[in-house]
Parts: structure tokens; C-alpha cells; sequence
């Protein structure tokens, strides 16, 4: 929409006549265009060159590589300096991660709050500029990238969340949101798993405001990609549906046509842009000596001095600067013609609309009650709160790694995306989390994915960088133990629970009953982190604690309480009733017990001495019971009651008999401590 807006005068600049009849819509020749935009790569490349020599650290043959695609994007990117939050603005993502200097050059250039003494401590303690771009660290980043392929995927992600925002709020005479997503990627990317699983899903749903750019250099760290890579990319995306255009990345008049093509694309778009790493770097260009180590100084003096440029250290020409922070007023532009818009009589429905997904009201959802409820899965109790929340809260979408009907997530005549609230991920749970991470950080949307529990193995490296990056993604894993029964070792989580409460800023929930889901959700939802929903594939009998110490909110709670207990009982899950009757057994013997809930061990590890005293009284010793590893556990427990094996493949209730998760068992081990 706003490409056809008429330019306006860019008021505080001085502008060259060339970017006056630039701005007019007038063409220049292109040989002083290209002689300028040659210019400004090279300020890049020398920039992104002198942070890595003197941090002594990073990766300067990508950033090198690109500059000239950068220096074109530039000219057609539609973002805001002044204002990297605004909706409409387009996404830039930089699935390469290690290539920084160039990310860290560019937002200095455009104006965002990315200093020259920032670029200047590149990679040092505390700075603004990290090895890897991190997301709410530095001004403009747009997401977390590093593992290679995560970039991808989350480009995949802000264009699926901007297909469905676009889908409750655009009209067909008015478009509120209409921006593309760009992503730079390398070999490196597209040879990640995750890369095909999200480019695959993004050709299967059409993203057409979705553009990949790939930088096909042919170098890895090892040397040329020949020696482990040898397929036909071209052929694979078109495959998979998208478009593929192929430029020379170094020919300015073709990168600027091909981005003007893709404006109008009808399908998710792959530029392959052959490019040479390290482009300017004398001998070294086109090396893999270029991709992670600086170039010395000699090389960049040698570099510089062929092109003409200044020997210092960190140099922007004035020109070269006025061209880029262009940015600023035109992005100023863009967005007060975008906040214009809004104002227009008709779209009050459609700014309605808006407002529910930017403001959810969260006090506005009818949980299910499950009082009278004698027994239920967490699973089913789980699929109900889904929906409870999905029915008040527009912005909450979702769905599962095609096992929606096993992990009751479907979302109740709620349609399927774009224009609906269910997204079918297909078998893909790695580039499922990813897409999610993108999708919670657009700005409209609140998202879930699901699978099984075991499978949140094929996903760990996206639910890291939602902890790193404090996303609100929300992970559904059910058949959370032994209790998946006759599938097996195979699919029985033992170590999991342990491995997702060793990442930090990262909430492992395992409910014991419906109840306490219901309870576990609305934390969750009041929290700025990433939380795991671990759900049982059995039923669950219902808790009615009489006078429980605590809420689930703080993570553990005393569910039974016995004046003069020896033992404390600790569990979660389906472990909880076991230690329940228990106790109740225990007491037969002469020996009181307290039983605690363990909702969210995670949580419960944050709160102060005085309330964990309350929960584990000092005068008892402590036996935690659960159906996996467990070791966690140690830090209160005085002996943990676990699993050692990968488990057996029978019934559920064979397999708890068979590991020792019976009420016998449960009393012989707290008696052995007493």
C-alpha cells in the first residue's frame, strides 16, 4: 500500500541532487547511483572488517559478502529508526547470526540507538553489540539468532503472524498491515534441518510477504561446500512452492530489480544471491579464512587503501552517513501516514479489531471449573482451558506437530489459519518452537505449539532461545512419563522434566490434577517467559486440599500437613495422589507425613527461605517421588524415589509396579529414612 504513497520533502537533511531527484521519482544514471552505493558497502565492509580486528573476535567474510545487498535493501526496507516497535514496520531477520558487524553497522547507520561506541565494543563485556544479535539487548534487533536455521524459521513465524493479524484486520479497501519479512541467510542455514521444515510449511501456506535471501557463497568453516553439500537449491524450493530468482549479489541494478519484483509475489520468495565471502579482503576474498577470524591489519590497510578509503579506523564518510539515516525521516514518513490511516471513519472495526489483539484482557477469560470433577487426564483438562482462553483472547492461536486429537489442542470452531486460530505445524517440532518464538514477538499474537513429550528433544535449541530471550511461547507436551505404557522406551520421558528445569528463565509445569492447571495457566499467563505444560496421558483423580499452605502461583505448596510429621513427601503429577495415600499408610505405622505438591519446581526455587520453611518443614527428612530422573530433586530431598531406566513397553500401571511407584514402595523408602 504505502509503496505507492507520494515522497515527501525529508526535512533536516541536506540532500545531494542526486537524492533530491531520487526522492522525486526521478531516475539518475545509474553509474553515479551505483558509484555511491558502492561507496556505502564499502563503509560497511570496512566497519564490519575494523570491529572484528579489534575485538580480535568474529566473523568478517559475511558481512564483507553482503554489503552490496545491504546497501540496496536499504533503499527498499520500510522500518523506523526512531521507533523499532512500530507494527507495520518490515522485518529484517539475520538467520546468520555470526555475521553481527554487519547487523551492528547497518542499525548505526539507519540511526537506531546503536552508537559508534558501540560498534567500537564489539564482543566486549556488557556492550550493545554481543557476538550474536540478541533480541530487547540491542535497538532494531527483531529476534534472537545464532544456531543456524533458528532464523529461518522465525522469519517463517513473523510472516504466519502477520497473515493472520493481516486476515482479522485488513479490509478489502483498506490494508493495516501489509509489510514484508526478509531474511539474509547462508549454506550453513539452509543445510539445518529446520530450515526445510520451515520453508516447506511457508511454501505449503503461501507466504507471500515472505522473502530469503541467500547467501550463497559456497564457503563454510571447513573450506568449500562441495566437500559435504552438493544439492540443487533452486530445485528444492521450488518444490516446496516457493519462488526462486537467481541475481549476481554483487550487481546493484540486479539486486534492486529483483526487490522490486517481490513486492508483488504471489508465493514465498528465495533470492539466491551469488555472492564472494570476504569481498574486498585482497587475497583473502573468497577464502574460508575470511568466515570466523579477523583479517590483520595489514590486509585491511591494503583493502582500504585499493579502494581509495581513509586508513582510520571506524570511518563513515558524510555522505555516505546522510544517505543512510535517510532512514529516519522516511521511516517517520511511513508510520504517520500508517497512523493516518487509522484514523479514517471506516476502519473503526477494523481498529477494534486491533485493539483486542495488541490489548488482550486477560481478565476476560471463564476458566473451566473442575471441582466437581472426579478424575480427568491433565491432557483433556488442558484442551478445555485452551479453549477457555482462545474464546476470550483473539490473539491466542495455535496448534501441535500433527498430534492435535492425542494432545487435545484443538482450538473449537475456531477455523484454521490464516484466517483461523488452528495451525497444523505437519511433523515439524523443531521449526514449530521457532515459528512461535517469531509469532509471540510480532506483537499480535499469543502462541502455543504441542507434541509429545519425548519429541520436545527435536526442539530444544528454539525453547533455549525463548528462555534466553524471555518469549511468552507457550509448550504443550503430553504422554508425560512412564504412563505412556505399551509405546515404550521410546516414547517414555525420562530425563526430560530434568533437562527443561536445568534452563534457566524457563517454566516446567507439571500439574497434578485439573485444578492445578487451571491454577498453572494463569501464572503462566501473567509471566514474560517461556513455560512447558507437561500433562498426563492418564486420568488423574481430583485434589481437594482442606487447608493447603500456598498457591501453585509459588511453585510448591503443602497439600496435606500433620502436626509432628518426620517426612516430607514431595511430588508432581500423577506421583502426587501415590504419596497421598502414602502418607496415609505412613500414619498407620506411627509415622506422620506431610505430602507437598511440586507444580513448578522451577518457580518454587525462586522464593524466599522463609516460604520454602513453611512448605518443608526443617525437622523432617524429605523423600521426592516422580516418574523420571529426578535428580533435581536433591536440593531439598534427602532421597529421591526415580527413574534409572529408559522404562519397558506394557500397560501404565504394570510399568509404576514394576519401577517402584506404588504406595508399598513409597512408604518402605520414607520408613528408611525415619
Amino acid at each position: 500500500m504505502f509503496d505507492k504513497i507520494k515522497p515527501i520533502k525529508l526535512v533536516g537533511f541536506i540532500l545531494s541532487n542526486s537524492d533530491r531527484l531520487k526522492f522525486q521519482g526521478i531516475n539518475m544514471k545509474m553509474t553515479e547511483q551505483n558509484k555511491m552505493r558502492k561507496k556505502m558497502a564499502n563503509t560497511i565492509r570496512f566497519l564490519a572488517a575494523d570491529m572484528v580486528q579489534k575485538a580480535n573476535s568474529g566473523h568478517p567474510g559475511a558481512p564483507m559478502g553482503l554489503a552490496d545487498i545491504a546497501v540496496v535493501l536499504s533503499e527498499h526496507l520500510r522500518h523506523n529508526p526512531k521507533n523499532a516497535k512500530w507494527l507495520n514496520r518490515d522485518r529484517l531477520v539475520f538467520s546468520g547470526g555470526h555475521g553481527s558487524s554487519l547487523i551492528y553497522s547497518l542499525l548505526h547507520l539507519w540511526g537506531y540507538d546503536v552508537s559508534l561506541d558501540d560498534l567500537k565494543a564489539f564482543r566486549q563485556l556488557d556492550s550493545k553489540t554481543p557476538g550474536h544479535p540478541e533480541f530487547g539487548h540491542t535497538d532494531g534487533v527483531e529476534i534472537t539468532t545464532g544456531p543456524l536455521g533458528q532464523g529461518v524459521a522465525n522469519a517463517v513465524g513473523f510472516a504466519m503472524a502477520a497473515k493472520y493479524t493481516g486476515h482479522q484486520v485488513n479490509s478489502e479497501t483498506c490494508e493495516l498491515i501489509d509489510h514484508k519479512v526478509y531474511c539474509l541467510c547462508g549454506d550453513g542455514d539452509l543445510q539445518e534441518g529446520i530450515s526445510y521444515e520451515a520453508c516447506s510449511l511457508a511454501g505449503h501456506n503461501k507466504l507471500d510477504n515472505l522473502v530469503l535471501i541467500y547467501d550463497s557463497n559456497c564457503i563454510t568453516i571447513e573450506g568449500d561446500t562441495s566437500i559435504a553439500w552438493s544439492e540443487d537449491v533452486a530445485g528444492r524450493f521450488t518444490a516446496q512452492g516457493w519462488d526462486v530468482k537467481k541475481i549476481n549479489g554483487h550487481c546493484y541494478d540486479e539486486i534492486d530489480e529483483v526487490l522490486s519484483e517481490v513486492k508483488s509475489a504471489t508465493k514465498p520468495t528465495i533470492i539466491i544471491a551469488n555472492t564472494i565471502i570476504g569481498r574486498g579482503a585482497m587475497e583473502l576474498e573468497g577464502t574460508h579464512h575470511t568466515h570466523g577470524a579477523p583479517l590483520g591489519e595489514k590486509i585491511i590497510a591494503e583493502s582500504k587503501a585499493k579502494e581509495g578509503f581513509p586508513p582510520e579506523d571506524f570511518h563513515i564518510p558524510e555522505d555516505v552517513l546522510v544517505r543512510f539515516r535517510s532512514a529516519i525521516e522516511v521511516g517517520e514518513m511511513y508510520e504517520k501516514q500508517w497512523i493516518q490511516l487509522h484514523k479514517q471513519a471506516p476502519l473503526i472495526e477494523q481498529n477494534e479489531a486491533m485493539d483486542r489483539l495488541l490489548n488482550p484482557d486477560f481478565s476476560a477469560i471463564e476458566f473451566p471449573d473442575f471441582s466437581e470433577t472426579s478424575e480427568m487426564a491433565t491432557r483433556d483438562s488442558n484442551g478445555q482451558i485452551l479453549n477457555a482462553i482462545a474464546k476470550a483472547i483473539p490473539s491466542f492461536v495455535g496448534g501441535s506437530a500433527d498430534l492435535a486429537p492425542s494432545n487435545k489442542t484443538e482450538l473449537k470452531e475456531m477455523g484454521d489459519f490464516p484466517k483461523g486460530r488452528n495451525m497444523h505445524f505437519g511433523i515439524r517440532e523443531h521449526s514449530m518452537a521457532a515459528i512461535t518464538n517469531a509469532m509471540a514477538l510480532y506483537g499480535t499474537v499469543i502462541p502455543f505449539n504441542a507434541t509429545f513429550f519425548v519429541f520436545s528433544d527435536y526442539l530444544k535449541p528454539s525453547a533455549r532461545i525463548a528462555a534466553l530471550t524471555s518469549i511468552q511461547n507457550f509448550f504443550v507436551w503430553t504422554h508425560d512419563s512412564i504412563g505412556v505404557g505399551e509405546d515404550g522406551p521410546t516414547h517414555e520421558p525420562i530425563e526430560h522434566l530434568s533437562q527443561f528445569r536445568a534452563l534457566p528463565n524457563f517454566y516446567v509445569w507439571r500439574p497434578a490434577d485439573a485444578s492445578e492447571n487451571v491454577e498453572a495457566w494463569k501464572t503462566a499467563l501473567s509471566m514474560n517467559a517461556p513455560h512447558g505444560f507437561v500433562l498426563s496421558r492418564q486420568k488423574l483423580k481430583t485434589l481437594k486440599p482442606e487447608k493447603a499452605f500456598g498457591d501453585v502461583s509459588r511453585g510448591a505448596y503443602l497439600v496435606k500437613e500433620r502436626q509432628g510429621a518426620g517426612v516430607t513427601l514431595m511430588a508432581s503429577g500423577s506421583e502426587l495422589m501415590l504419596c497421598l495415600n502414602a502418607a496415609c499408610e505412613l500414619e498407620k505405622e506411627g509415622i506422620k507425613a506431610n505430602v507437598v505438591s511440586v507444580p513448578c519446581l522451577d518457580l518454587f526455587n525462586e522464593q524466599d527461605s522463609e516460604y520454602k520453611s513453611k512448605v518443608i518443614k526443617s525437622n523432617t527428612k524429605v523423600l521426592a517421588v516422580e516418574a523420571g530422573t529426578a535428580t533435581e530433586y536433591y536440593r531439598y530431598a534427602d532421597d529421591v524415589l526415580g527413574m534409572e531406566s529408559f522404562g519397558a513397553s506394557a500397560p501404565a500401571n504394570l510399568l509404576f509396579e514394576k519401577f517402584g511407584f506404588t504406595i508399598e514402595n513409597i512408604v518402605k523408602k520414607a520408613t528408611e529414612l525415619v
